[in-house]
């Protein structure tokens, strides 16, 4: 006799298939996966959720949250959690979960490539040779050999840019005010005060999650603290950098090149100030985005839905408190 349905999960976006049939295969589970929903159509179908996988498409604000009577769980496949309102989601007793180890090979691979690309002009150079041009002396590179990397967030993500770029003879410096330091010993990677970081380095990655400390962090003031010359890699949240700032800056010459594959809104508007300038490379928030990223963590997010829903089992939370105050 088939196992009567308790929980229905909501999947209101496209994720791969293996994740599904996990969901699919579970008695005592019943699924709606029809893709990438228009706000609309989801804020209708979320009334009966138990549980929702989502990615970074989808926000979960107050308005949708307020829709969803039953829902218990949501769980994010990927890192950030920013598009969720963790304090509504509190106050609701809903658990945010999520994967925050599945995406990081490719983002990490993906931060390095931003890094070669920007460091030798290999996008100017493909469009310059494509547009009918031979352009050898306009693109003159730099080395990452020798050159100091600064990390800002030496999570997993930093950690394994820190391996890859030590394969690339830099020296790593790192700013992590919640990591022990024995783990950055174990890399040989120095942990300095963020200043010391903006000052030291020819390269700074951003893998800082968005909060009120890290907003707009990489601004005229923390510029000015920087070493001449300096190339910013962004990969993480657009939030991270002042646009407007950074703008100015590299406008000016006193920061030499960027890479963002991230921002404040996303698509970024025409207007955006840092879309055009001849020395920022731009590309539409790709990290994370290959089939072995989106599989993993696509199978993580449901395996935490299912282990929630049928075990009473939370990890990764997000919002530790919710589990505090079910306690």
């Amino acid at each position: 006799m088939a196992a009567e349905t308790m929980f229905h999960v909501l999947v209101p976006d496209n994720v791969h298939q293996k994740a599904i049939d996990i969901l699919r295969g579970r008695a005592g589970i019943s699924v709606s996966a029809p893709g990438k929903m228009e706000r609309n159509a989801l804020l209708e179908a979320v009334g009966a959720a138990h549980a929702l996988v989502i990615r970074s498409g989808v926000t979960a604000d107050a308005e949708l949250i307020s829709r969803a009577p039953e829902l218990k769980a949501i769980a994010r496949a990927g890192v950030g959690v920013d598009n969720v309102d963790l304090a509504a989601a509190t106050a609701r007793g809903i658990v945010v979960m999520n994967t925050p180890g599945g995406n990081t090979i490719s983002t990490a691979e993906y931060t390095m490539g931003l890094m070669l690309a920007l460091s030798r002009h290999i996008a100017p150079g493909h469009q310059s040779l494509a547009g009918g041009r031979w352009d050898r002396k306009a693109y003159t590179g730099v080395e990452l050999k020798g050159k100091t990397l600064g990390i800002i967030g030496l999570g997993r993500i930093g950690q394994a840019i820190a391996k890859r770029a030590q394969a690339f003879e830099m020296a790593i410096v790192a700013h992590d005010p919640y990591l022990p330091p024995a783990v950055a010993e174990a890399l040989g990677v120095p942990l300095l005060e963020l200043h010391e970081v903006y000052a030291r380095s020819d390269y700074l990655t951003l893998h800082a999650l968005v909060t009120d400390e890290t907003r707009s962090m990489i601004n005229a003031s923390s510029i000015a603290r920087m070493k001449a010359g300096v190339r910013i890699i962004n990969a993480a949240r657009g939030a991270l950098i002042d646009s407007a700032a950074l703008a100015a800056a590299l406008s000016s010459g006193v920061v030499a090149g960027a890479a963002l594959d991230v921002y404040e809104q996303e698509p970024p508007p025409g207007d955006h100030p840092l879309i055009g300038l001849p020395n920022v490379l731009h590309t539409p928030h790709l990290a994370a985005s290959t089939s072995d990223a989106q599989a993993t963590v696509a199978v993580e997010a449901a395996e935490l839905v299912l282990a929630y829903l049928l075990d009473g089992v939370a990890e990764n939370v997000c919002n530790r408190e919710v589990l505090n105050a079910k306690d």
